[in-house]
């Protein structure tokens, strides 16, 4: 484990991330979202963009589990999945990248330092 990753585990909070594996679990997430919001974020696990998005978002996350289910999926290990993604909602791929799903409709899509914890928490609120 390098500095910056060890660093990154000791100062961020903790984020209750459901990671996403198949396209069963994304049928069932974007169901869920006639109950509450969901949040997928695509993470490219080896692009230094993507991780610098991914602690900004961390660290100013406030949300509960209750306002929001937050879905991470692993851009390398799941690509096929992220092809589904845009399949469905229609969002053009980008890496790293926010979608926010409420009652089946996108309701945000942002990427790289687009990307605001605090905008997509008020769609909750």
């Amino acid at each position: 484990m390098g500095w910056f990753s060890k660093q990154r585990e000791e100062s961020s909070p903790k984020v209750n991330w459901v990671h996403l594996t198949s396209e069963e679990e994304l049928r069932k997430a974007i169901e869920e979202s006639t109950e509450k919001p969901i949040l997928l974020f695509k993470h490219s696990t080896r692009c230094s963009i993507s991780m610098m998005a991914l602690s900004g978002f961390e660290s100013r996350w406030e949300g509960t589990d209750e306002e929001m289910t937050l879905y991470f999926l692993d851009l390398l290990r799941y690509r096929e999945l992220s092809n589904e993604i845009e399949r469905i909602t229609g969002v053009t791929h980008q890496s790293p990248q926010a979608i926010v799903i409420k009652n089946k409709e996108v309701v945000y899509a942002a990427s790289h330092s687009g990307i605001d914890a605090r905008q997509i928490l008020k769609l909750t609120r």
